[in-house]
């Protein structure tokens, strides 16, 4: 469903006035609270039908079916035909912050501007409303972002959409697995985790070398350098590979032909 209320903002689609939800083949009559939250604060009442009138036929005037997690519903492209890719460098304050923010925008945004059809933005996560923040990600297509709780609405973006993440010093040896959470989460919604930073670099050395929690704890909390050669080439090397996909995505769907800067909703 969070997919969907994504391809909803994007297309400025009517309200839904009826929901009905399958799950692995199953009639579902109610949702968990947070997923009846998030419709909520887009939708307004969500009336879920649970057919209770028995057998027979049941009429809608207008529907949309949407399968598990199937984004990109359509192919936007700009006056050359060339398709547009939406790059968001999404930032975040303290912990895991940027220690160069100013630095990291501007590599990210000389190699966007590099880049025929490709938007760049930066988003503050804090100053952002949960409202707000699903907007943001349901018009990117490429995320950029140090590791955090912010990356979690990654899940409102399109199937195939890119997610770049950046760890401070510390976290590659000392983590675990848990580093890990936004990678599987991509895996699982269909999205590329284009892969992680590692900042190597410290001016801080743990003063417990043998103990991993206590370095941990000490690493933690830091913040993230910058190698402008590799962010560079990094972010190069990605946005080829969007453009290079959505340009295949584009050929092989012609019920998805590309329609220049459109908001028109396909209900």
């Amino acid at each position: 469903m969070a997919p969907f209320v994504g391809w909803s903002i994007k297309n400025k689609c009517l309200d839904p006035t009826r929901w009905v939800l399958f799950h692995w083949g199953e009639l579902r009559t109610k949702t968990g609270s947070w997923l009846q939250h998030l419709m909520q604060a887009h939708f307004g009442e969500v009336k879920i039908e649970g057919f209770e009138g028995g057998d027979g036929p049941y009429c809608f005037e207008k529907a949309v079916v949407m399968r598990h997690n199937e984004g990109g519903k359509g192919q936007e492209t700009n006056e050359r035909g060339e398709p547009i890719i939406r790059l968001t460098l999404l930032m975040r304050r303290g912990s895991r912050s940027f220690k160069n923010a100013a630095a990291v925008t501007d590599i990210f945004a000389r190699e966007c501007a590099k880049v025929e059809g490709c938007s760049f933005k930066v988003a503050q996560s804090e100053n952002l409303s949960f409202c707000d923040q699903v907007r943001v990600m349901t018009y990117t297509d490429v995320v950029a972002s140090p590791h955090g709780a912010q990356l979690t609405n990654m899940l409102f973006m399109d199937r195939n959409s890119s997610v770049m993440e950046f760890f401070p010093k510390g976290w590659l040896e000392l983590a675990g697995v848990g580093q890990y959470a936004h990678h599987w989460m991509a895996d699982q919604s269909g999205m590329n985790h284009r892969g992680a930073w590692w900042d190597p670099l410290d001016k801080k050395e743990c003063p417990f070398p043998q103990q991993d929690l206590d370095c941990f704890n000490f690493y933690k909390d830091g913040k993230v350098g910058h190698n402008e050669t590799h962010f560079a080439e990094w972010a190069r090397i990605v946005l080829d590979q969007v453009k290079i996909s959505k340009m295949q995505i584009a050929t092989r769907s012609p019920t998805n032909e590309p329609q220049p800067n459109s908001n028109a909703c396909k209900c």
